[in-house]
């Protein structure tokens, strides 16, 4: 004898489909095997009872069937932590997810945001306007991190069918304008968000002109700008310092992914008179440590840390010695304030691995800065250590 349970899955799944929302909250009542069987339907008006729920009797194989999403948070309850983790758990086992609406009572995390595209931006492309125009949107702002993020034809007409061939997003007009920006929905305009202390963008396309004119209502703490890896290194320095002019003046923490070598910043009147802690990332070029160091002697830099890939080690050290030495010839004066160097292996290269020439190149390096009188920590590789973010935490 057929039953429920006997069907095809097909079969099943085409019953489900005609089934309205409460026929179907019916259904899924009579057990877990049937509950289970609803997996493909939309999930709609789902609470996060609901959504525990589901994710404690669904298998997490059978997400991936979902192409509809329809959550709303308990009004009797702000949301929590694990809203977060629970709403990322399913995301990341939907990959068919094509239509999605959150109904939050409050903001998931009212501080900070994090948007990245995790798919190649040359097959789809993550739209600025989209993503300024929800940043602007979430109140109170402080942490904002963006990565793979591509332009938009309509803020930069003049990369259309030009070298190197930045990927675009083209169609996006229809983003309705944002209450505080308008249709200015280019990257420079986060700069107008008044809230906003850390700003991280890495991947991305940073050469819109607007950076140097755009109105800067935030006061930037922490900056980090990785480098468009469809720009040449020229064209990625030139548009890192455009930014840095621009919101210099409150900045404390910089990551740098690129050399510098314009001269105001090594003036007195530089544009960073307050920058304390910078991180060079392993991604930068090693042979240019010591001119950027040179170029940011404006700056009162009481902290460098340097992350580079376990290859690295031998050369990072040296690049600093050189540094070091600069110091010393130059004088009290330059770099007077800086106290601290660390360095970090990046990769995940076990420390046994750490061979007699890379140890000697960290040894010499640590016993220079204790000649020097600063503090220095050389921090080698774990077994299954990733490389972390460029980040300008101390």
């Amino acid at each position: 004898m057929t039953t429920w349970h006997t069907l095809p899955t097909e079969m099943q799944l085409a019953v489900v489909d005609n089934l309205d929302v409460a026929d179907a909250r019916i259904f899924a009542a009579v057990d877990q095997r049937t509950y289970a069987g609803l997996r493909a339907r939309p999930l709609q008006g789902a609470s996060h009872i609901d959504l525990q729920r589901f994710l404690e009797n669904v298998p997490r194989d059978y997400c991936r069937h979902i192409e509809q999403l329809d959550l709303a948070t308990d009004g009797a309850r702000p949301s929590h932590a694990e809203d977060v983790q629970e709403l990322i758990s399913l995301f990341l086992a939907s990959p068919r997810l094509s239509q999605l609406e959150l109904r939050l009572q409050g903001s998931l995390h009212p501080n900070h945001l994090t948007i990245r595209n995790c798919t190649e931006e040359t097959v789809l492309p993550l739209s600025e306007r989209l993503v300024v125009s929800i940043a602007a949107s979430v109140p109170n702002l402080r942490h904002l991190s963006l990565d793979r993020i591509s332009r938009s034809t309509i803020h930069a007409p003049e990369l259309v069918g030009a070298y190197p061939f930045v990927p675009l997003v083209r169609g996006d007009g229809n983003i309705p304008e944002h209450p505080l920006l308008g249709s200015e929905l280019c990257l420079p305009s986060l700069l107008s968000i008044p809230t906003l202390r850390q700003l991280a963008i890495r991947d991305t396309h940073l050469g819109d002109p607007r950076w140097a004119t755009a109105p800067v209502a935030c006061h930037l703490e922490m900056l980090d700008l990785g480098s468009c890896p469809h720009e040449p290194e020229d064209s990625n320095r030139l548009a890192i310092e455009r930014i840095m002019s621009a919101v210099g003046p409150s900045l404390s923490s910089f990551s740098l992914a690129t050399s510098l070598s314009a001269p105001m910043f090594a003036k007195q009147a530089t544009p960073l008179p307050r920058l304390r802690q910078l991180h060079i990332s392993p991604y930068f070029p090693v042979d240019e440590v010591v001119d950027t160091m040179t170029a940011l002697a404006g700056s009162p830099i009481e902290a460098l840390s340097v992350q580079c890939f376990s290859d690295d080690v031998t050369e990072t050290c040296g690049a600093l010695e050189a540094f070091l030495s600069l110091r010393v010839q130059r004088g009290p004066t330059f770099y007077e304030k800086l106290a601290r160097i660390d360095v970090s292996v990046a990769g995940g290269e076990d420390a046994q691995t750490f061979d007699a020439e890379r140890a000697r190149a960290t040894k010499r390096l640590q016993d220079f800065c204790r000649d020097l009188r600063l503090t220095s920590k050389v921090v080698k590789p774990r077994g299954g250590d990733r490389l972390r973010s460029n980040s300008c935490a101390f």
